[in-house]
Order: structure tokens, then sequence, then C-alpha cells
């Protein structure tokens, strides 16, 4: 039986009309790991350059900004439409009013149809819920919480300044305004092992998400990170692409088909990574996946 899972446009497809596309957005906010509240130096993983285009620039207004990834795109599909993604740090930390003035200068914007909110899952009261529910009823709306892992031992490691139980919370009160709610996750941090990492999707099939999002480790120059990999490699595990392909497919074995897999892996750019990456960018790394999945179906009727 070959590989097939719920895509992340078959999953826009369902709400969205027509081509959809998300354009990152800048928008200047900060975090609590990085103003002080928590700390100032991020998430031991963390450098927004590492996936922020370079056109997101904060000093350009959110509405700059998105006419030029519109601009960019509908070079090619004049039809298409967008989805504003704000992604960068923290993006419902601030008073309440910023965040609304925000989010509505983005959606009123050429051709943007919607929100993706990136955020963490200690920023998400009730309030800011209130609010994203009001827009999501004349726009389409979607919160992505970085959850990470499910192990708080690792979460206390790489400085996140919050548990799992945290993020459970978020979520589920997050799904209760029927907002769209995604996840992300991070497969193979210091200390967790394949065990580990399989029963962090055990835990996470048990929430009310729509869609996933999956990385591999990368451990970026002049982080935490880096620091704690120089000091201690041994703690990291190393996975070829084809191990790590292995190790999805044993992961999602566990995730209900419902639920939309965004992606499955990030590259960052190869001078900011401390320890070589693959260079395989995400429909490259799929087919690895369909390929040991038919690698597996061939072994297992070959046992028949």
């Amino acid at each position: 039986m070959p590989f097939s899972y719920l895509t992340y446009a078959d999953f826009l497809a369902r709400h969205i009309s027509g081509k959809v596309q998300k354009i990152a957005v800048d928008a200047g906010f900060t975090c609590p790991n990085r103003d002080g509240t928590l700390g100032t130096r991020g998430c031991a993983f963390c450098d927004n350059r590492s996936f922020v285009p370079p056109y997101c620039d904060p000093s350009d207004s959110i509405s700059e900004q998105l006419r030029k990834g519109v601009d960019f795109f509908r070079r090619k599909y004049p039809a298409m439409r967008f989805l504003a993604y704000f992604q960068a740090h923290t993006n419902t930390y601030a008073p309440l009013p910023d965040l609304h003035r925000r989010y509505e200068e983005a959606l009123s914007a050429d051709g943007v149809v919607g929100l993706v909110v990136a955020t963490r899952p200690d920023c998400l009261p009730d309030d800011v819920l209130d609010l994203l529910a009001d827009l999501s009823q004349r726009a389409f709306v979607q919160i992505e919480v970085g959850v990470e892992t499910v192990h708080d031992r690792t979460l206390r490691l790489i400085g996140r300044g919050h548990d799992y139980a945290c993020a459970a919370d978020a979520i589920r009160r997050a799904a209760k305004y029927d907002l769209h709610v995604g996840i992300h996750m991070i497969l193979g941090l210091p200390g967790e092992t394949r065990n580990d990492i399989l029963q962090q999707a055990q835990t996470i099939a048990a929430l009310p998400i729509e869609t996933l999002k999956l990385h591999q480790l990368q451990v970026l120059r002049r982080t935490p990170m880096e620091r704690l990999y120089q000091s201690n490699p041994k703690m990291f595990p190393t996975f070829t692409p084809q191990e790590y392909a292995a190790l999805v497919l044993d992961y999602l074995a566990f995730i209900p088909p419902s639920v939309a897999i965004d992606r499955f892996l990030n590259q960052s750019p190869p001078g900011m990574l401390a320890r070589p990456g693959w260079g395989l960018k995400n429909h490259e790394f799929t087919a690895i996946l369909h390929n040991e999945a038919a690698r597996r179906a061939h072994s297992h009727a070959a046992d028949q």
C-alpha cells in the first residue's frame, strides 16, 4: 500500500477555494524568552533568521511586506489567494489593541483571506483567543503552537519556560473557540531516545489539532543549543535522511489520518548550521519517505 497522508494543501482546500499561499510577515513582535520576562537569549534552538524570508523586514509595514510577497507569487498565479503568516517570534505577545491593529492590517491587504498566527502556548490567554475567534467569523484563522516536545525534562533543558501541561491546555482552549489549531514539533532534541520521540507522537495524538508540522533538530550557530552541542555532542541523536524517514513513518503511525501534515523537515541556510544539514527540500524528503514505505511494503509482502 503506497504511503499517503493528508497534506496541508488538502486541509486548506476544505476551507478556502482556489490556490492558496502563505506569505510570512515579521510584525515586530518579541518573545517572553527575549524581552526579559523569562529570559533574554531565546529558546536554545532558536534563531528567527533561519526561517524568515529576506523580504520580512520589520522596518517595513505589514502591508508592504505582504505586497512584496503577493507581487512575487502573482507573477505565476494571478488568481492566487493568500494567508498572512505571522511567523517570526511570538505573534500573540502584545497588548490586545496592538494585536488587533496588526491582524486587521494584514487582513486588509490585497488578496489576503486569512491569518496563520505562530505563537507559544504560554502566550494564548482567553482574551487573545476571543479576538482570534471574532476574526475567524469573517476570515480563515489558524493558530500554530510551538510545542516542540512533550517531555518536561527536555523543555527545561532547551529553556522553553513552560511545561507540556501548559501546551496541552492552550491547545484544548483554542479548539473550544472553534479555531483551526496546528502544532510544531521537533524530532531529535538532545537527550531524547527513539522511544521518547514515539511516545511524543502517542501523546499529541490525543490533542484536538488539525495540522502538524515536524522538523528535525537543526543546531544553529551562535545559539545556546550550539554551546550544548559543543560541550556534549553525545546527547544529540544523529539520523541519516533514510533513518529519519523511518522514524517519521513510525511517528505518523500514531497520528490520526484526519491531521494534515504541514512539513516533515526544515533546511536552514548552510552557513547558519553548526553541524552539517542534509540539503534536502521538503518534496525531496517526501520522495525518501515514499521509498521507505515501499521498501517496508515489499518486505512485508515477502514475509507472507
